[in-house]
């Protein structure tokens, strides 16, 4: 397995700090060069009576919290539904994520605190206070802030909403947070004061300080914020783009293990070679490893030609090692997709004898399969059997619903991904599987949907959602936005990839422990993805 790994150091905090416009303060008292770095003192004139000034310095010197001036830190000061964001970002070791589709209405894409906002709301540990409301400058409550320590520490509150310590205010805690202040009280994170919890009234900067203060001098949970990154295998494949495109593509993400299109079956029987020697040489001197494509162009009858003749099949195996070989290859990825029911011993034959000569080259193969859901296209697939003789199976989970569907839809809604994983673990180990997540996806026409529909990239999604009279409504069920817009007095509809979509779906994967992701296609994303993915991996990956 290759891993893709980022240590998380007090520098790359530090670059979070710096990326942000606040960090404890409000937004109209920021002054950047206020802001003392990591490892540096603040001496501020108004916390010496403070019981939380061991807190506060301790997080301004880690560069998760900040003065409002060089010279205060208004200790008295409640903490807003944006600040409390920003801070957790910090403290989790993640980072801010300008989403291309804007959760909220009132969150403008251009505040100091969206990146933030954003970053939670992906990983469900803030939520809007209703559709596309979040009122981020509204200050936290001590209940709220209950809640989202609870997240933050992935805990689990119970449903009965018993109280360890009965509060002399215990009636006046909403019914909802009653689990999570149990949590917090177990946790040693909040106790209140008198006898009272006062779940009502607003955190102050020093309540905030203390509470963030007391996760990081865990010595279990700060190790686990201290640790490495884990990406596994993070696979991309190029498609429309020119070898500079492409790697300026993969360097903007996680991407480790590339996956250019070079070799095709033709009717000859021949594999056709489009080999570029310069990505090989840049793959090399940037530590990626290259698994070039070996593909059928989803034809089904040259493919039958090849899978139904031991001959055929001997030929193509022994032309595909002699290019791993002549270019030195780290691996293959098969893409045989439209394969025949027929064929699927065929497919099985072929495929173990290239794993055999492939891996006694040192070289790997992995191959794509489509989610079994029972049909004749899945049908060429035995999962167990090509899972047991490769080293990677690929899911491909996306096209829940494709183009000529008459019937409009996903392109990848979670619970058809996760019902498509669950089964491929069935046959395959993790170990070996890999989920491909689609950074495209489908712009549909209400009237006509198996004739009037085309994929479109993330960045086209975008423009459509933001065009005047588009509406957009977050489906939890599906963990997808549904956008509605008009074109030529058409109504049409996207059940959208972005962001938000696919850290559902990297945590839903990450959770079962699975070799890496991989990503179709290369340049259809928007920026914003990248962030996102980190982040659900890296939360994904905390045992607190």
């Amino acid at each position: 397995m290759i891993n893709g790994i980022k240590k998380l150091t007090y520098k790359r905090i530090l670059k979070l700090v710096l990326s942000g416009v606040v960090l404890l303060g409000s937004v109209t008292s920021y002054n950047i060069n206020a802001v003392q770095v990591a490892g540096a003192t603040q001496q501020f004139q108004d916390i010496s009576n403070s019981y939380a000034r061991v807190a506060i310095m301790n997080l301004v010197n880690k560069g998760i919290a900040a003065g409002t001036t060089d010279r205060t830190f208004e200790p008295k000061k409640a903490v807003t539904r944006a600040e409390f964001a920003t801070f957790a970002v910090r403290v989790l070791g993640l980072q801010p994520v300008k989403n291309n589709l804007n959760p909220y209405q009132d969150t403008s894409s251009n505040a100091w605190y969206y990146g933030n906002i954003s970053a939670m709301t992906n990983l469900n540990i803030m939520e809007g206070k209703g559709q596309g409301i979040f009122q981020p400058n509204a200050n936290i409550t001590r209940e709220e802030a209950a809640t989202l320590l609870v997240r933050m520490l992935k805990q689990q509150a119970g449903s009965t909403g018993l109280l360890p310590y009965t509060y002399a205010d215990s009636s006046l805690i909403s019914t909802w947070a009653k689990p999570y202040v149990q949590v917090v009280y177990q946790l040693g994170l909040m106790r209140g004061s008198d006898g009272y919890f006062r779940p009502h009234d607003q955190v102050t900067r020093e309540e905030a300080a203390v509470m963030l203060n007391a996760i990081l001098q865990n010595k279990a949970w700060s190790e686990q914020l201290q640790t490495a990154d884990q990406l596994g295998i993070q696979l991309g494949w190029q498609y429309d783009s020119t070898t500079a495109e492409f790697k300026q593509q993969v360097q903007q993400s996680e991407v480790n293990t590339l996956v250019p299109r070079w070799f095709f079956l033709n009717s000859s029987m021949q594999v056709t070679d489009h080999t570029d020697s310069t990505l090989l040489t840049w793959a090399r001197s940037t530590g990626r490893e290259v698994w070039p494509l070996l593909g059928n162009r989803s034809n089904p009858t040259l493919t039958h030609q090849m899978l139904s003749s031991t001959t055929n099949r001997a030929n193509v195996i022994s032309q595909v090692v002699a290019y791993v070989k002549k270019y030195d290859l780290h691996g293959i990825n098969v893409d045989f997709e439209n394969v025949q029911p027929a064929d699927r011993e065929g497919l099985t034959s072929f495929v173990t004898s290239l794993a055999a000569s492939l891996h006694a080259i040192g070289a790997v193969i992995s191959v794509d399969v489509s989610p079994n859901l029972g049909t004749d296209w899945t049908a060429a697939f035995d999962y167990a059997r090509l899972g047991a003789v490769s080293d990677y199976m690929v899911l491909m989970g996306y096209e829940e619903h494709w183009n000529g569907d008459p019937i409009a839809g996903s392109v990848a809604s979670l619970p058809w991904v996760e019902k498509g994983l669950e089964t491929m673990l069935t046959d395959v180990v993790r170990s070996k599987v890999i989920l491909a997540l689609p950074l495209y996806t489908r712009d549909w026409s209400s009237r006509n949907p198996a004739t009037s529909s085309w994929d479109i990239t993330l960045g086209e999604q975008g423009i459509r959602a933001k065009a005047q009279g588009s509406v957009r409504q977050w489906n939890a069920n599906l963990a997808q936005y549904v956008i509605g817009y008009s074109s030529s007095g058409i109504p049409r509809y996207i059940w959208a990839e972005d962001s938000r979509s696919l850290t559902a779906k990297v945590r839903m994967s990450t959770a079962r422990n699975i070799a890496g992701l991989a990503y179709w296609y290369m340049g259809g994303e928007t920026s914003d993805v990248w962030n996102a993915i980190s982040n659900a991996n890296r939360f994904e990956s905390y045992v607190f």
